[in-house]
């Protein structure tokens, strides 16, 4: 039997920020915008730390004057940052770059713009953080809420800021029955104050090391999430976490979940789907949502783009595009999620994992490996005697190499396991190449 999870936050516990107080905002993308717009509506006075004076939007530009921003460009340095009584890094900035510049006798609070956020909302929150997957069950949360008819605002690192909502109930937009937030290990590594009624861990292993210290600073980010809750919130977290649960203290009600197929009627493919789709169901039930509700939200769910993407089928040839994966463990269920022969492409800017370990996943399902822009010898010394393999400097080589040897029934998958860096300017990006080089690959044939 569950309980369903009671409406807690009845009102701020304080005031976020106090009036008058310095706030240093470091970035002016879409998360640094809607952190000093809501500092500004909160009375703080806002200055902006941006090193690249080139990334700044004629929006933003225009934004800062009319609301009177100051606003300081270039390299870091302690006179940026003087003075201030609150700090909200970009998400993508490692906080330990900037502590070098802060007043240690006089240290601004540090919080994440998804931390400010929620310290001005009354609606209870639904958050989930993971390596792999996240987008996907937020996704699923939201959907399974708004078929038990509930107003839902999804966000945070998924692509609309906290912040953005809270301006919107300020200016009389109604509240949300529930916040689902994504939140990433970035984020949640300056968090303080964030306390889900339902908080998810979906899964866990190697993953951002190129800014976390070490794996424990890495697991310590991810389990932040869980830190504030009560007795009366709910853990929802993979089997086998139990040990770690229990090493962090948890608090709150545990249950844990595996990849059952509870709900089988879905698009969504894969092994690693189905947890994520347990996940949101024992997230979004403690909630009231019924089982019927949420298998209605599973079958009309249709996968999300860069994700295990089914982009098109020619000539007996699946091309699926999952630029999304960029940890090992992605790509391992990418590959576990066909029963067909995979040409896979694969590399980018690596962020670190045990390649090693998925040689007997290779040895099962991939014909053959197009390794294509960086990490070519990280790739080779793990697999190179394992499996048919090539490098191209660049993504349309290395589809022309792999279409070259596909035949009827085979799985053309390009699953990174890396960043898009070295490349692309971001996932997106390497995904939609990915998707011209399919279309112009199928109108060649039909000429």
């Amino acid at each position: 039997m569950h309980t369903v999870i009671p409406h807690t936050h009845d009102a701020p516990a304080a005031a976020p920020v106090r009036s008058g107080a310095v706030a240093v905002v470091v970035g002016t993308g879409r998360s640094g915008t809607a952190a000093a717009r809501l500092l500004h509506h909160l009375g703080a006075s806002v200055r902006i730390v941006e090193k690249d004076e080139s990334r700044v939007s004629a929006e933003f530009a225009s934004l800062a004057a009319r609301l009177g921003f100051d606003c300081r460009y270039g390299s870091h340095s302690a006179e940026q940052f003087a003075g201030a009584d609150i700090l909200v890094p970009s998400p993508g900035v490692p906080v330990a770059s900037l502590l070098p510049y802060l007043d240690a006798s006089r240290p601004p609070e540090i919080m994440a713009e998804i931390d400010l956020a929620a310290r001005c909302v009354t609606s209870p929150v639904l958050a989930v953080t993971g390596t792999s997957g996240k987008t996907t069950t937020v996704s699923l949360c939201a959907a399974m809420l708004r078929a038990a008819g509930k107003r839902v605002f999804l966000g945070g690192n998924i692509g609309t800021p906290l912040s953005e909502y809270v301006l919107d109930v300020a200016a009389g937009e109604a509240p949300a029955d529930v916040l689902v937030l994504e939140v990433s290990s970035f984020q949640l590594q300056t968090c303080t104050t964030l306390r889900p009624e339902v908080a998810v861990l979906i899964n866990i292993s190697a993953n951002h090391l190129d800014y976390h210290a070490d794996m424990q600073e890495y697991l310590d980010a991810k389990f932040r999430l869980f830190a504030l809750q009560g007795p009366d919130d709910l853990a929802v977290l993979q089997s086998g976490m139990e040990e770690l649960a229990d090493r962090y203290a948890l608090a709150a009600r545990r249950e844990f979940f595996d990849a059952v197929r509870r709900f089988p009627r879905t698009a969504l493919l894969g092994s690693h789907n189905m947890a994520n789709i347990e996940a949101a169901w024992l997230a979004c039930r403690a909630f009231g949502v019924t089982q019927s509700q949420a298998a209605q939200a599973v079958e009309e769910f249709a996968p999300l783009e860069h994700r295990l993407e089914k982009v098109d089928e020619v000539a007996g040839v699946l091309f699926v595009n999952d630029s999304k994966s960029t940890t090992v463990d992605s790509m391992k269920a990418a590959l576990e999620s066909f029963d067909r022969p995979v040409l896979l492409l694969c590399g980018g800017k690596w962020k670190g994992g045990d390649l090693v370990s998925l040689i007997p996943v290779v040895r099962r399902h991939a014909k053959a490996v197009g390794l294509f822009g960086a990490s070519r010898e990280i790739f080779e010394h793990a697999w190179a005697d394992v499996v048919p393999m090539s490098w191209d400097h660049d993504l349309q080589t290395a589809f022309r190499r792999m279409t070259a040897m596909a035949q009827p029934g085979d799985v053309v998958l390009m699953s990174p396991a890396t960043s898009s860096y070295d490349l692309y300017s971001n996932y997106k990006e390497r995904g939609e190449d990915f998707k011209r080089n399919v279309a112009a690959w199928k109108a060649e044939r039909d000429d």
